[in-house]
């Protein structure tokens, strides 16, 4: 069938391409948004991998992986994007568009639960500071980090299975400039209330449980706080979650709204989604740099200077 999108059988219909119709709301704007996209791009690969070098010289900044899961995010659609805009071709395999959904799902989840394992880390330390190191340890990093990766891969795994094994017979236009679970499952000719139950319990409840666990994490960082007597000492505690609550902002804020609003317009919900996306994975390392003295120092290592004492 050589090209086509949809090879006939002799029963049914298979599809092998999808078209991806784009930001809604955009037609004629194509060579603004392509200059836009690839201003935002550059940026978000230089920032994080200037922090993911500064992890490298401290192994202190374990944290800060959440530099890998920003690029990620930024190169699941970005640069497939940039390439329709410039060869106005629209087209993307069955492969590519499974991928594009596994790897949304699986960082997705993935910053969730860095941002719960974070609101845990700064809740030891502020909380329970002469036992953080003891708890804290490597081995418990490292638990975490390989917790996170299982159970991340499990949920987009599951997700990503759902999607394209519910019948799809065409069409094979998704409205959207991108593969995600719920505008490829509009695509199905059968009834998607599995998925849609499944989606809602994982995509749904997984952040709100994470929300809801970091909530929890840091009324106790407030109230120790509060009872602390040294004015510095409280401001020093404040300043250590504030990079971490406002990336929790950025990203929950979008989130709740995509995945719990259904009614929301096409166009605010995009808006919502390359904010998530591209604007907070350009933001991230900024907020790093700016807010966290760890991060600062091992920057300047990178230059060959001299960190300052902590």
């Amino acid at each position: 069938m050589g090209n086509e999108s949809i090879v006939r059988l002799v029963n049914h219909t298979v599809v092998t391409h999808f078209i991806l119709l784009g930001i809604p709301n955009t037609d004629g704007l194509q060579t603004i948004l392509f200059i836009i996209f690839l201003a935002f791009y550059p940026c978000i690969l230089l920032g994080n991998l200037l922090i993911l070098s500064a992890i490298l010289t401290d192994s202190h900044l374990h944290t800060h992986l959440l530099s890998v899961v920003d690029l990620g995010f930024a190169s699941i659609s970005t640069p497939k994007f940039l390439v329709d805009l410039w060869t106005k071709s629209t087209t993307i395999s069955l492969g590519g568009c499974m991928s594009q959904v596994f790897f949304f799902q699986f960082l997705g989840c993935t910053e969730g639960l860095l941002c719960t394992v974070m609101a845990f880390d700064r809740y030891m330390a502020i909380c329970h500071p002469l036992r953080y190191l003891i708890i804290m340890n490597w081995r418990v990093c490292a638990i975490l980090a390989a917790g996170t990766c299982v159970t991340s891969s499990f949920h987009a795994t599951i997700l990503t299975s759902l999607t394209f094994t519910l019948p799809n017979r065409g069409p094979n236009v998704v409205d959207y400039y991108f593969c995600d679970t719920f505008p490829v499952a509009k695509l199905a000719c059968e009834d998607t209330y599995v998925i849609e139950t499944v989606s809602f319990t994982n995509i749904g409840m997984v952040p709100m449980t994470c929300l809801l666990l970091i909530l929890m994490s840091y009324v106790r960082i407030i109230y120790s706080i509060l009872k602390m007597n040294s004015a510095e000492g409280r401001r020093k505690a404040a300043s250590t979650c504030t990079s971490h609550l406002t990336v929790m902002t950025l990203y929950f804020g979008p989130c709740t709204l995509v995945y719990t609003q259904p009614q929301l317009s096409k166009a605010l919900v995009t808006a919502l989604q390359i904010s998530a996306d591209v604007v907070t994975s350009m933001l991230n390392p900024v907020i790093y740099t700016l807010r966290n003295k760890e991060v600062k120092g091992a920057l300047r290592k990178l230059k060959g200077g001299q960190t300052t004492a902590r």
